[in-house]
């Protein structure tokens, strides 16, 4: 019995009896000619927006001043281009369907430095293997158009004024499999739509008009005169009427020139993220392209300003030598390579952090705030420069003896008895400052009230003027346009946050503060290894946790900036942050994470109670801080609400 249960029966293999017959070998021989174009119809066209975004290269490589796109069932049954440039003449019709066959290159040196749309060749043979396609062109030589059907090679007079039209019918008809896939008819109108869009934000000299099912789908008129360049009013102008005009309203302007790189746009508002990365455009030397390295840029300048998984809007444009980027690297030429990424890289993050930094809040103001027109420096903080009254309330927080609130009173006080002002990173402070002269009757005001100096007239406050605090965590203030809610932890948070970085950019240790008491806590193996493995580190950002036994540590020194902190908590947080970074590249990786924990533990608490005073001192300081408008996790620090909002509230004018 035992030996009946312990059998193991096996399953002789398929087909094991029939010995296996090797295939018979093929021959290698050419593949057919409309095989080869079919094939590489396959890489180039993969859907009729493939299509469109071809026949739109070619034309505007022609020179053309309007491009129109028809197209029935979504572009599967018809995509005609029409444009206005300069022709194909007759002879050259039966050549521009050949494969390979381009008047864009001619040579390696030609490759090396593309400037044209395309250069490839491939498009028109590609799409003729898969459709019906005719081709019907006119040059300012001739005296009729003429017609190329590519199926017959018929070649016959036409009528047509000067330019091209490219009639693509019932495309992937010879491919049914391939026709397969394709999705509704609506879908695919809306990548056709896309593909027409990419182009048109890239060139405002150009006007666009896309046409389906006989109804006019979107237009686009040009900007400025065709062969102009492109300004920013021109380019303004084109992203309102593409994008809308909210995507003007929510974002900023983009202007840096890095070496032989210029990079130019606007940048959408952490505000005005979206939960997909459907309104991201990058293009170089006119070319739309997704690159990792661009998106990657652009992402980290939102680092800091953005909540959550948000993504960013913009539509940024990168001018460069064409024979420092490589456009032969995909087929539909939406890949690029670049000879120095990093540069490229550096470029991108520093000009939409550049446009990022300054805070929103002077838009706000009366008071017009220059911005410096220069290119940024190496550290890639933007250069403006600030009014008087402005720069006296900037305080250099390395020179104070702590950072509470109480503090910030210090902002009013008289010039002659503040500190040295600061001005943000790489901007030059002003040699001398001197209190502008005040009228008779605010100086007389200013002397009957002690307890409030010399200051602007308010109506020159961006934020305004604090009213009150509520709850613990808002704070009210009163502008000449409205009211303004802002959230003070927040505001503080970013104030501390700018503070850390702007003296650990200048590579000096945050100046720290011995503690009377060092402050002890029971710590995990863990924190201790961390502690002692990270001293000098922890020396840099102006902290000093030293093992007081093998389960305790002992917080002997805290920065100067968050004197006024929980040490404990600091501590304990600081350590965890370390610990889930390598310890050689642990500033370069995690330094702001860290000192946005720092300044999160540093920043007043809910449920402070400030006074008149101090709720106007921290207004002011976020008039002149960096990115103040969000809080260092990217939530927004302030919102206002207009008189006209307000009014809309209580229906007063109804």
């Amino acid at each position: 019995m035992g030996g009946t249960y312990n059998r193991r029966v096996t399953a002789p293999p398929p087909d094991s009896a029939t010995p296996s017959v090797p295939a018979p070998r093929r021959p290698i021989r050419d593949l057919p000619d409309e095989l080869i174009s079919q094939i590489a119809a396959g890489e180039v066209v993969e859907r009729p927006a493939s299509a469109v975004r071809e026949l739109v290269d070619n034309a505007l490589d022609a020179g053309a001043t309007q491009v129109t796109v028809r197209l029935l069932a979504g572009g599967v049954r018809l995509i005609a281009v029409e444009d206005d440039g300069m022709g194909i003449p007759r002879d050259e019709l039966p050549i521009a369907l050949r494969r390979h066959a381009t008047s864009k290159i001619g040579n390696l040196h030609d490759l090396e430095s593309v400037a044209t749309m395309g250069f490839r060749g491939e498009a028109l043979a590609a799409i003729a293997s898969v459709s019906e396609m005719a081709l019907l062109s006119r040059t300012a030589q001739q005296a009729s158009a003429f017609m190329l059907d590519a199926r017959s090679g018929e070649l016959r007079p036409a009528a047509r004024s000067q330019g091209t039209t490219v009639e693509v019918k019932e495309l992937f008809f010879s491919t049914p499999a391939r026709r397969k896939f394709l999705k509704t008819d609506a879908t695919e109108l809306a990548h056709c739509v896309e593909a027409v869009r990419r182009h048109a934000l890239a060139r405002p000299d150009v006007g666009f008009a896309i046409w389906h099912e006989g109804k006019l789908v979107e237009q686009w008129r040009a900007t400025l005169a065709h062969g102009e360049p492109a300004d920013a009013q021109a380019l303004e102008r084109r992203l309102a009427d593409v994008l809308g005009e909210d995507f003007i309203r929510e974002s900023v302007p983009v202007h840096l020139r890095s070496g032989a790189i210029t990079v130019t746009g606007r940048a959408g508002l952490p505000d005005a993220a979206r939960s997909r990365a459907d309104q991201q455009f990058c293009y170089v030397n006119g070319r739309f392209v997704r690159d990792k390295v661009l998106t990657h840029a652009a992402r980290s300048a939102y680092e800091d300003v953005l909540h959550g998984q948000k993504q960013p809007v913009y539509a940024l444009y990168v001018q460069m030598d064409p024979q420092r980027v490589d456009v032969n690297v995909h087929p539909t030429k939406i890949e690029v390579r670049f000879r120095d990424s990093r540069e490229v890289h550096q470029a991108v993050r520093h000009a939409v952090e550049n446009a990022l930094a300054a805070p929103r809040a002077q838009a706000l103001a009366s008071v017009p705030v220059a911005a410096a027109a220069a290119p940024a420096s190496d550290s890639g903080r933007k250069q403006f420069q600030l009014p008087i009254w402005q720069a006296q309330a900037a305080i250099r927080f390395e020179e104070r003896a702590g950072h509470k609130v109480s503090d910030l009173q210090a902002l009013w006080g008289t010039p002659a008895a503040a500190p040295q002002p600061a001005m943000p990173a790489a901007a030059t402070p002003p040699a001398a400052i001197e209190a502008p002269p005040l009228p008779a009757a605010a100086a007389a005001a200013a002397a009957a009230a002690a307890s409030v100096p010399a200051a602007p007239t308010e109506s020159a406050w961006p934020l305004g003027r604090a009213v009150a605090q509520i709850h613990g965590v808002y704070i009210l203030a009163e502008s000449a346009q409205g009211l303004v809610v802002v959230d003070m932890h927040a505001a503080h948070e970013r104030i501390v946050y700018e503070r850390l970085k702007a003296q650990v950019d200048q590579g000096a240790r945050l100046a720290s503060q011995p503690l009377l008491i060092p402050a002890t806590f029971a710590a995990t193996p863990e924190e201790v290894a961390t502690a002692e493995s990270h001293a000098d580190t922890l020396a840099l950002l102006g902290l000093e946790i030293v093992p007081f036994s093998p389960r305790t540590l002992a917080v002997r020194a805290v920065p100067n900036t968050l004197a006024q902190g929980n040490p404990v908590e600091l501590a304990r947080s600081v350590l965890a942050e370390l610990g889930q970074h390598d310890a050689s590249t642990v500033v370069q990786r995690a330094r702001n994470e860290i000192l946005a924990t720092m300044a999160c533990h540093g920043a007043v608490r809910a449920n402070r109670k400030l006074t008149i005073d101090e709720m106007n001192a921290l207004l002011r300081q976020m008039e002149v801080t960096e990115r103040s408008d969000q809080c260092n996790h990217g939530r927004p620090t302030w919102r206002q609400l207009t008189v006209k909002e307000l009014d809309a509230l209580f229906l007063r004018g109804r």
